[in-house]
């Protein structure tokens, strides 16, 4: 129960490594904020199986590149658990697209769904974490924004903000006992929109990877423990990459 009498949040945990993330810190005794953009029945499935840990959990529908979503998702977190001590940003979005076929409004997707969210969710949720002097506050990447990937640049560059946001706020919130930490997924055994990708077949290879096999959103689960936890105060502004040794960044 390394997180008992703590509150979480995490975007984008209605399925696959939200979902393991909000049960994983259930698990370790924090009362959870479950999001999903649009699927109430994803988010409230979540809400049950974390309720079984004994904590609190409400579920919450918010789109996150929309910060009166955002507003209104963290004034009924406040309003329910009177405080939020740890968000997870893990709401993204990942379409293929030639660089020189996308669309001002396709680059501002991405843009708004993974940069403008974090930034709407952790200006919501710093300012309960400064009032309690405690905060852990944990990006999700993934090794696409570090090696590249074709037809992903958009998506690319949204995540690598993440990465300077991390960094500046770890600085500028060190003294405040409120910590910025991105972990960064390799290739992972979710369930994906195929629709997504021009090979869905590729991200099930493991012949690249060095230990064998794909990750279990359970492993992303167990390092966003440490991070959110006690243990973990010392690091900040660090990125931490869980990919079977695929890339050294």
């Amino acid at each position: 129960m390394k997180l008992k009498n703590k509150v979480a949040l995490v975007t984008g945990s209605g399925r696959n490594i939200g979902r393991a993330i909000a049960l994983e810190l259930a698990r370790e005794g924090a009362d959870v904020v479950i999001n999903s953009r649009s699927n109430r029945d994803e988010a409230e499935s979540v809400t049950k199986e974390a309720l079984e840990f004994g904590v609190h959990a409400i579920a919450t529908l918010a789109d996150v590149s929309e910060k009166s979503q955002v507003d209104a998702m963290f004034a009924q977190a406040l309003d329910v658990f009177g405080r939020v001590d740890i968000l997870v940003s893990n709401a993204a979005i990942r379409p293929q697209k030639s660089f020189m076929e996308l669309s001002v409004e396709e680059w501002r997707q991405a843009i708004g769904v993974i940069l403008d969210g974090a930034f709407y969710c952790t200006q919501a949720a710093v300012k309960p974490m400064l009032e309690n002097q405690f905060g852990r506050v944990i990006y999700i990447t993934g090794d696409g924004a570090y090696s590249g990937v074709a037809k992903r640049a958009h998506v690319s560059a949204a995540k690598m903000g993440l990465t300077g946001l991390a960094r500046g706020l770890a600085s500028e919130y060190a003294e405040k006992n409120i910590t910025f930490n991105i972990i960064s997924p390799g290739r992972m055994d979710t369930t994906r929109n195929n629709s997504f990708y021009a090979d869905p077949a590729s991200m099930q290879k493991v012949d690249d990877i060095p230990m064998g096999r794909l990750g279990s959103p359970d492993e992303i689960a167990h390092a966003c423990v440490y991070l959110s936890s006690d243990e973990a105060a010392y690091i900040t502004g660090q990125t931490l990459h869980i990919n079977g040794g695929r890339g050294y960044y």
